[in-house]
């Protein structure tokens, strides 16, 4: 029976080769989708188990400078994707209805494969956030849906570019995560700056919005292949998928909404910062109200404030008569 399971995948694997579009065969972890499985499996594994055991004896890393230079990394690449999406069609030759993938080797055609292969890498890239989150042991933040949508991502975006050739219809998703993520990563990477940035950051609870607006865009977009009369997509299979992937997410990120600002579950928790604050603490100089008692001495300092003895130890403060 093994031998009849390992001749199948072999034939499925020879299938594949041969269905792969030839364009895209120069480009790393194109050539078989083994390699992409066993990194997608070992960011799971990490994720959900290696991590946060190898975290668990450790202090949190703060990372702030990594984590500023990640984020506006990732704006700047998403915003080139962006511009690479619309100049290899959207922009130019693309009618936003029944789009077809184009098979040549022109200019326009190369640069839409150059562009999808460049968003499936950068999947790769995102990876990063659960790094992040696991040294700076937010364990909170590594729910199903982080998980899930940052592994099921380059997964289907393989499968995607071999089943049906990059560009046409099938590439708008794309375009619109890439707009996202734009937005998102200008989010994270303020957020990333400190407190200073803080009152700049009044639209959080409009991200999961734009996300679940992503979805409404996508299963809208690629729902018309279904009212049209005639559209000639060559791979019909990946505008089914596309609708189910997009449906599929709303879902999820709906839930999220709902948990996190309807139920309120999910909402940050005051920060160590914020809860020094509230305990008279700020910038590690406390805030002391100095109750001075009969016998107390207060002594004058070279810088004007007055220290006083009580119960043997120095505090300093503007002291009251009594």
């Amino acid at each position: 029976m093994l031998p009849d399971i390992g001749s199948k995948v072999m034939s499925f694997y020879d299938y594949l080769l041969h269905r792969t579009d030839p364009r895209l065969l120069a480009y790393p972890l194109m050539q078989t989708p083994f390699q992409m499985t066993f990194i997608l499996l070992g960011y799971v594994f990490f994720s959900l188990y290696a991590g946060p055991r190898l975290m668990a004896n450790r202090k949190a890393y703060q990372l702030k400078e990594a984590m500023i230079t990640y984020n506006f990394s990732m704006v700047f690449l998403n915003a080139f994707l962006v511009h690479e999406f619309m100049m290899s069609g959207w922009g130019t030759t693309f009618t936003w209805r029944c789009d077809l993938c184009d098979y040549s080797n022109s200019p326009q055609a190369l640069r839409m494969v150059r562009v999808a292969w460049w968003f499936y890498f950068s999947k790769f890239i995102e990876l990063l956030d659960t790094l992040f989150f696991v040294m700076r042991k937010k364990h909170s933040q590594i729910t199903f849906l982080h998980v899930f949508h940052h592994s099921f991502m380059p997964f289907t975006w393989w499968w995607g570019m071999t089943i049906a050739p990059a560009g046409g219809m099938g590439s708008f998703h794309a375009m619109v995560n890439a707009c996202v993520h734009v937005i998102m990563y200008t989010y994270y990477g303020l957020s990333a700056a400190g407190p200073r940035f803080q009152k700049y950051l009044w639209w959080k609870k409009y991200m999961t919005a734009i996300q679940l607006i992503q979805f409404v865009l996508i299963s809208v977009h690629i729902s018309q292949y279904y009212f049209m009369e005639k559209c000639d997509y060559q791979v019909p299979l990946f505008i089914h998928l596309i609708w189910m992937y997009g449906v599929f997410f709303f879902l999820l990120f709906s839930n999220f909404w709902i948990q996190a600002y309807v139920k309120g579950k999910r909402l940050p928790t005051p920060n160590k910062e914020e809860n020094l604050k509230q305990n008279g603490f700020t910038n590690g100089v406390a805030k002391v109200k100095v109750s001075v008692v009969s016998n107390s001495k207060p002594l004058e300092n070279g810088n004007g404030t007055k220290a006083n003895r009580v119960n043997g130890h120095l505090q300093l403060g503007k002291v009251k008569k009594v």
